[in-house]
């Protein structure tokens, strides 16, 4: 079989999600790349085995399933490298273990994922990693926390459930030049509409659960580094065999092709909802970053190429009782701890006993809302009934 011509190296975004990673004459031409199970990989001889030769040593150390996504990852985030984890919250761990010891100062955004937090203040705590969150429009002022024992600064932009924007540049400028590591949770808005690296983020973190995945079907974390970064994270990596099962790389593998259409869909609906929302008389405050009347909307503007499905809405002052009414009998919004899928989601939060750099008090019921694939009109009808019921109840 004749060697197949090789790719342009200027294609699209779009039209290297398609390619990346994938290598179909080296599958006997099957186009994608089959999962490969296994721990245990031979060697032809003592001499190739004591000296490692070869590809491929260990199940843990790597297959040619899982060098597909890193592969495909790497080359869409620019970075040096990837490594893939179990889950997001895998990844956001392995992230921050790469780059802190005993004794360093972790500068924590406060709008970060709960759980992410939760690591910081338990097993980083133990570990004798010292945690101080700050408030997440700091942007060049974190000068005043960096230390001189600061070495990473982690950002999530916009932050988790209440959506804040961060100034990532800014803070990354003044992070550098003190040395420090710079770590974004990048799963809002995927490399695709938020280029991680050339923000001048050193590692970036991707719930591979979330819009890669597309089906809510999948727990699978992606890790991306620079060139100053990726040696440690791929020790770190190495060093805990934090490895996913292979069906996942595979359904992370065949979600990348099509991430691209269904992220712009997402991102069309969730305008089209957040418009919606803001003309509702029950509704305070609209969340969403791509929205001209957001908070945040002019750093979005000119640091991201599009927006997701994810956004939050606070309520005007109702009951706990009148809430209830509205979310219990919704019948297309699914009410779960997850987002990225083709169904849609809501979920009330509450910050307010968490925070310590900030404080969250928005005067009524706060909702996150990641919006689907359905219908738009159908999605409203279901949403108008439950303002109908709020009222009611109220």
């Amino acid at each position: 079989m004749s060697k197949p011509p090789s790719k342009p190296t200027d294609l699209a975004a779009r039209t290297r999600l398609i390619y990346a990673g994938r290598e179909p004459f080296e599958q006997h031409g099957f186009v994608n790349t089959p999962i490969y199970r296994g721990s245990t990989v031979l060697y032809q001889n003592a001499d190739d085995l004591l000296h490692r030769r070869g590809r491929y040593s260990y199940g843990t150390k790597g297959t040619p399933t899982t060098e597909a996504l890193e592969r495909a990852w790497t080359e869409i985030t620019g970075a040096a490298g990837t490594v893939l984890a179990p889950s997001g919250l895998a990844a956001v761990t392995l992230a921050l273990m790469s780059c802190l010891k005993a004794g360093d100062h972790l500068l924590m955004t406060d709008s970060v994922y709960l759980p992410t937090r939760q690591f910081c203040n338990g097993m980083l705590k133990k570990f004798g990693v010292e945690t101080t969150y700050y408030d997440p429009s700091i942007g060049a002022g974190i000068e005043s926390l960096m230390r001189p024992n600061t070495a990473a600064v982690f950002t999530e932009a916009p932050g988790s459930q209440s959506l804040e924007m961060q100034d990532i540049p800014a803070i990354a400028e003044v992070a550098h030049r003190h040395g420090a590591v710079v770590l974004m949770d990048n799963t809002w808005a995927t490399p695709l509409l938020f280029p991680p690296h050339e923000r001048g983020v050193d590692i970036a973190i991707e719930a591979g659960t979330k819009y890669l995945s597309g089906g809510s079907d999948l727990l699978l974390g992606l890790v991306s580094a620079n060139e100053r970064c990726f040696k440690d994270l791929r020790a770190a990596y190495e060093a805990v065999a934090s490895c996913p099962g292979p069906e996942d790389v595979f359904l992370g593998l065949r979600g990348l092709r099509t991430m691209a259409l269904r992220l712009r869909e997402h991102e069309k609906q969730a305008l089209e909802m957040a418009h919606w929302l803001v003309d509702r008389p029950e509704v305070a405050e609209v969340r969403h970053p791509a929205l001209p009347t957001y908070k945040g909307h002019e750093i979005w503007k000119r640091d991201f190429k599009g927006s997701s499905g994810l956004f939050s809405v606070i309520l005007k002052p109702c009951s706990d009782k009148a809430l209830a009414a509205m979310l219990d009998g919704l019948s297309l919004f699914g009410m779960g701890y997850s987002w990225g899928g083709f169904e849609s989601l809501v979920i009330p939060f509450n910050c307010a006993t968490y925070r310590t750099a900030t404080q969250w008090a928005p005067g009524g019921h706060a909702l996150r809302f990641h919006i689907g694939l359905e219908d738009v009109e159908d999605l409203k009808r279901d949403l108008d009934e439950g303002f109908k019921r709020l009222r009611e109840t109220d």
